[in-house]
């Protein structure tokens, strides 16, 4: 039996978001795609050099080994030998995420050519799906997809949602984990033992925590703490730092469209439940809980407050204890932190933002791809779902993608460690097509939870997550496993309406700007509804009405 190093974090790596979907919404082949075989009948290697053509952004998270490129490296290397796939990259980006967007867009244009398989995580996937240059896809994905890859996407009937069009599918989600970034509190446990505070349940008792955090000095410093490191510079609800759960306790949830009553998709942000949450932050923001610069940061920049030792609690993804919160471990001896649930308001209510889908990013097929081509890329990623997704033991992936590069073999033992590995860590599955190789959606979650509840890991995949990640991510797991009932999901994943290529952005602003003058106190809470009547008069219903009609078609075609 093989033995295991103990877990330890690793440097860098966050996971982020959900699951996929659906098996109905067929239509007529594309006439300019020859019948495709099944899956079981596409080759498992080509006999003849078959090229893809692609694209990449070259985020900052993407490192290469010695003299290793995007174009040449063990991953391309790997689809030569294993396939005889050479991926071609006709050209690539670096920097900021909008570099890669702007060259697309100047290259769609243009009407330059486009590659045959199109991976993207990125609003001009609507504008590509809407240009005509793209294929429908799901009959070809009906066809082509291995059985570990259609069950992973059927487990979410609601991932085909943002590219489904009256005349079908235009783009395959890329799956992700599921409930990757729902809310869970990280609050400084070591100030709670100094303190001698109760673990928290209500809104109430929060508070209660926060005073004590601002007032009774829990570092021992004699500095200025505070009690919650928020960010609402972008939005109220975001992915990290977020706020989300403060409007949870009255039944709200702002910045997304919700699933009203009667089945209709109505505003977070414009119900009359927002109005508790923003009374409740200005009175946080008068007693000092919150930095008074809160609204002009981002979510990053709300984070180093925690993670310089200098407030006692933040929300966000159960997977902050493997980035940014590793940091406070750094910075303050001593510290400690621990993961908590979400409280419930004045009426026993809790709520969290959830997206309704696990998907991050989709593949799009070119209207001029050819056969091999699109054969090509389904013998690849039917590969990796069947081998990479959830290895076997003794398997090609049962430690990871490659040895020497995300993980080390010593003696019996795998390690992942960033100073384990000569050269330091690197992710060969973010060279990937699909950016992160295959995900199955529930598996992530679900084994982090049962760490936390004392089970051992006991498939390879189980294995890596073990080591992979610290006991305070598990807890956050298995909190929001167990909570799930405190999801509010946002419904709306289409391309933006008509009146929102308009309007959204002065709509946006109207809105974010009044709740931020309401928390600072600069503009009465009572304000509310006129700015709601405002943003209804300006724009608001009509966006209303178009996406209510979106949501009846996706409803009718799913």
């Amino acid at each position: 039996m093989k033995k295991y190093l103990k877990r330890g974090l690793l440097a860098g790596g966050s996971v982020f978001v959900l699951v996929a979907c659906s098996d109905s919404a067929t239509t007529e082949s594309d006439e300019s795609i020859e019948p495709v075989n099944s899956a079981a009948e596409l080759p498992e290697r080509f006999e003849e050099p078959v090229t893809l053509d692609l694209v990449k952004h070259v985020s900052g998270d993407i490192f290469f080994r010695d003299d290793e490129t995007m174009q040449d490296n063990v991953h391309t290397d790997w689809a030569k030998d294993t396939f005889n796939i050479d991926l071609n990259y006709m050209w690539t980006t670096s920097g900021p995420g909008e570099t890669f967007d702007t060259k697309l867009q100047l290259s769609m244009s243009a009407n330059e050519e486009l590659p045959p398989i199109l991976s993207l995580r990125s609003d001009l996937t609507q504008d590509l799906i809407d240009s005509g240059r793209v294929i429908e896809v799901g009959e070809v994905f009906d066809k082509y997809a291995s059985d570990t890859w259609k069950e992973a996407m059927a487990a979410d009937p609601y991932a085909w949602d943002p590219y489904i069009r009256e005349d079908g599918r235009y783009a395959i989600p890329i799956l992700d984990y599921e409930m990757n970034g729902d809310t869970v509190l990280f609050i400084r446990q070591d100030w709670m033992d100094e303190l001698g505070l109760d673990a928290p349940e209500t809104l109430e008792d929060i508070e209660m925590i926060m005073d004590a955090f601002v007032n009774e000095d829990p570092a021992g410093t004699g500095e200025t703490t505070y009690g919650l490191a928020v960010g609402f510079a972008n939005a109220l609800n975001t992915w990290m730092s977020t706020a989300d759960w403060v409007f949870g306790a009255y039944g709200a949830m702002p910045d997304q469209w919700n699933l009203a009553e009667d089945g209709t998709l109505e505003h977070g942000s414009v119900q009359p439940e927002v109005k508790e949450g923003l009374e409740t932050m200005q009175e946080w923001m008068d007693k000092g809980y919150l930095h008074p610069e809160s609204g002009l940061w981002d979510e990053g920049k709300a984070a180093e407050l925690f993670t310089s030792g200098r407030a006692g609690i933040i929300a966000g993804p159960h997977w902050m204890p493997d980035w940014p919160l590793s940091e406070l471990l750094q910075n303050v001896e001593g510290a400690e932190y621990k993961a908590y649930p979400i409280p419930t308001g004045p009426e026993g209510l809790s709520g969290r933002s959830t997206g309704i889908t696990s998907q991050n990013g989709a593949v799009l097929i070119n209207e001029d791809a050819t056969e091999e081509e699109i054969q090509a890329f389904f013998v690849y990623q039917n590969y990796l779902f069947e081998n990479y997704a959830n290895p076997e033991e003794g398997g090609e992936f049962e430690y990871g993608f490659a040895e020497g590069y995300d993980y080390v073999l010593d003696g019996d033992e795998v390690k992942y460690g960033e100073d384990d590995i000569p050269g330091g860590r690197i992710d060969p599955m973010k060279y990937t097509i699909t950016f992160e190789a295959a995900r199955i959606p529930s598996l992530y979650i679900n084994a982090l939870a049962d760490f936390a509840r004392g089970q051992e890991p006991q498939t390879p995949f189980e294995q890596k997550m073990y080591l992979h990640y610290p006991e305070e991510a598990w807890e956050g797991a298995r909190i929001v496993v167990d909570n799930q009932d405190e999801q509010i999901p946002s419904v709306f994943t289409g391309a933006p309406t008509p009146t929102m290529l308009t309007r959204q952005d002065t709509l946006d602003t109207l809105l974010q700007e009044a709740f931020s003058k309401m928390i600072y106190g600069e503009m009465d809470i009572k304000e509310f509804d006129g700015i709601v009547d405002q943003w209804k008069s300006s724009g608001g219903d009509d966006i209303t009405v178009e996406v209510n009609e979106w949501y009846e078609t996706v409803e009718e075609n799913r």
